[in-house]
């Protein structure tokens, strides 16, 4: 039995890869997007640099505040960023990668936990929680590439 859960996400977004990674990379408007459906969230600190910290508060529809920090492992501008996931609750890492493709650009996005019973349980829904991070991702991007 392996030690680690793997959870992979990828998707064809209406952008060029660039495009893509800036919605990642610029706080203001990661905060539009970020999380599964029902979140909003408030970004304290974004240092994208190796070894930099992220901060943000997310908040469910219910009005409880999640408190999440991470740190930058590995950034490639416009191809990669990996992180970690320190708190609340669960340690991870999660590698997103960016690249052109011929109608747009493509995030994979690849999570690794370790095998504990509270994360298996988790597995089946992070796999869903992570498309509908995509879904934000996608709609706010039509919306940009409207305002044009």
């Amino acid at each position: 039995m392996n030690d680690s859960i793997e959870i992979l996400n990828d998707r064809l977004f209406p952008v060029d890869r660039a495009t893509l990674f800036d919605a990642f990379a610029d706080p203001r408007t990661l905060e539009q997007w970020w999380g599964p459906e029902g979140f909003t969230n408030h970004v304290t600190h974004f240092d994208l640099q190796p070894g930099g910290s992220w901060l943000v508060t997310m908040t469910a529809d219910n009005g409880t505040d999640f408190h999440n920090r991470w740190t930058f492992e590995e950034i490639v501008p416009g191809e990669m960023v990996r992180m970690t996931h320190h708190e609340p609750v669960h340690i991870f890492t999660l590698e997103m990668r960016f690249a052109d493709e011929e109608h747009g650009g493509r995030l994979w996005w690849r999570m690794l936990f370790d095998r504990t019973e509270e994360n298996e349980v988790m597995e089946k829904f992070l796999h869903a929680a992570n498309e509908q991070n995509f879904d934000r991702l996608e709609r706010l991007l039509r919306q940009h590439k409207g305002d044009h």
